[in-house]
C-alpha cells in the first residue's frame, strides 16, 4: 500500500534503528532527523556503528529494528526494505568507487536512465558545477585525487537524491586540499537541498562541516547536538577529551563542593563522598609568574593558584603548549598559549583555572 508523505516531516527520520552481527548489537537505540539541506555527522572512534548506521540507511545492510524514512514515507522497518536505488539516495565513500573502464563523464551518467540529451545535459551541469568543465572525455586515470572526488559528488548528485549518505569521503585527499574540498563539497549540496548523513572519526572535520553532531560509542548515541553546545556541554569525561586534550583533577564531594588544590569547584546534584573527576581544557588554563602575578594570558584570573614545575614547552605553530608537574600531587597539567611562549624547563610558575570551563563528572569505575 503507497503511503502518504507527512506534512513538513524531515527529510531523513530514523527511529530506534538496531542491528545485529552474530548475536553482537553493533548499533542499537539510534535515531536521527535531518532536514532538507542540512548536515548531520556521526562522529565516533573506529568499531563504534557509524558505517554500519549509514549501510543501514542506504539500504545495503538491513536493521534487526527500528524504521528508516524519507520525506515521511517509510522504506525499511520490519516488515519492509526497499532496495538502495530505490530509496533515493546518494552514497560517497573514502575509496570513490569510480569505474576506471569510463570516461568522466559517463562515470557521472551511469546513474541516470537514458542516453538521450537530458543526460548529457545533466552531466554538463554538474560538470560545471565541480569546476571540471571540459573533462567529460578525459579518463578517470588522468585526474587527481581532488578531481576524482569532484566527480563522485557529480556522479552522486546526478539522480537528484534526496539524501547524501558520506563514509569517510576526505580521509584519501591530500591535508592542503582537504579544506577546499569539502567547503565547495558542502556548498553544493545545501545549493542541491540535500540532506546530508556524513560519517568521520576527526573532530575537525565534524566541527567545520556539521549543522548537528551525533557522537557515538559502542554502538549508540551518546549525545547529539550542534557543534558549538556538543563541545562546550560534553555528556562526559570521554566525549569531551574526544575533541580534544583535557587535563583532570581529582575531589571527592562535601556540601556539595569540592576541594582540589586550585580551589573549591561547584558539585551540585552529587552525594557527599562522591569521587568525582574536574576536566578541563589546556586553553583554560592560566599561567602566572608568582602567586599573585600576570602572565602571558592574564585576561583570566579564577580560583586559588597552585604551582607547577615546567617539564616542556613547544611551539605547536599558532600556539605553545607547555607542560607542568604539579607541586601537589607530582601529576602533569598542559596548558596553551597564543603564540610563542617557551619557558625553561625546571621554571616554577603558577596555573589557575577558568571556572566556567570546568566540567565536574563522576569519577571513572576502575576496571
Amino acid at each position: 500500500m503507497n503511503q502518504v508523505p507527512r506534512q513538513n516531516s524531515p527529510r531523513l527520520e530514523v527511529s530506534n534503528l538496531s542491528c545485529v552481527f552474530d548475536g553482537t548489537e553493533v548499533v542499537r537505540g539510534i535515531s536521527l532527523s535531518v532536514a532538507a539541506g542540512q548536515v548531520m555527522c556521526l562522529l565516533g572512534p573506529s568499531g563504534c556503528g557509524k558505517s554500519t548506521t549509514l549501510r543501514v540507511i542506504a539500504g545495503v545492510e538491513r536493521q534487526t529494528g527500528g524504521t528508516v524514512a524519507l520525506d515521511g514515507v517509510t522504506v525499511s522497518d520490519a516488515g519492509l526494505h526497499l532496495p538502495p536505488e530505490a530509496r533515493s539516495v546518494g552514497l560517497i565513500f573514502q575509496d570513490f568507487a569510480l569505474f576506471p573502464h569510463l570516461n568522466v563523464a559517463q562515470n557521472i551518467a551511469f546513474g541516470l536512465k537514458g542516453r538521450g540529451p537530458e543526460v548529457g545535459a545533466r552531466v554538463e551541469e554538474l560538470l560545471a558545477r565541480v569546476d571540471l568543465k571540459g573533462y567529460g572525455e578525459k579518463g578517470i586515470h588522468m585526474l587527481s585525487g581532488g578531481e576524482q572526488q569532484r566527480v563522485a559528488l557529480a556522479r552522486a548528485l546526478a539522480p537528484r537524491p534526496k539524501v547524501m549518505l558520506m563514509d569517510e569521503p576526505f580521509s584519501g585527499l591530500d591535508n592542503r586540499l582537504r579544506d577546499g574540498i569539502r567547503d565547495e563539497t558542502l556548498e553544493l549540496l545545501k545549493e542541491e537541498g540535500t540532506a546530508v548523513v556524513l560519517v568521520t572519526h576527526e573532530p575537525e572535520e565534524a566541527m567545520r562541516m556539521a549543522d548537528q553532531i551525533a557522537l557515538m560509542r559502542n554502538g549508540h548515541i551518546v549525545q547529539q547536538g550542534a557543534p558549538y553546545n556538543i563541545y562546550n556541554a560534553p555528556v562526559d569525561k570521554a566525549a569531551a577529551a574526544f575533541f580534544s586534550d583535557v587535563n583532570v583533577i581529582s575531589g571527592r564531594v562535601d556540601g556539595a563542593l569540592t576541594d582540589t588544590a586550585f580551589g573549591q569547584f561547584l558539585a551540585p546534584g552529587f552525594a557527599d563522598g562522591t569521587a568525582v573527576e574536574i576536566v578541563f581544557r589546556p586553553q583554560h588554563v592560566k599561567i602566572d609568574f608568582d602567586r599573585g602575578g600576570r602572565g602571558p594570558n592574564p585576561t583570566v584570573s579564577d580560583g586559588v593558584p597552585a604551582r607547577g614545575m615546567v617539564e616542556r614547552a613547544r611551539f605547536m605553530g599558532h600556539e605553545s603548549l607547555v607542560e607542568f608537574r604539579m607541586d601537589f600531587n607530582g601529576e602533569v597539567i598542559r596548558a596553551t598559549v597564543p603564540g610563542v611562549f617557551l619557558p625553561k624547563k625546571g621554571t616554577a610558575m603558577w596555573l589557575s583555572l577558568r571556572r566556567e570551563k570546568c566540567f565536574v563528572f563522576p569519577a571513572a569505575k576502575a576496571s
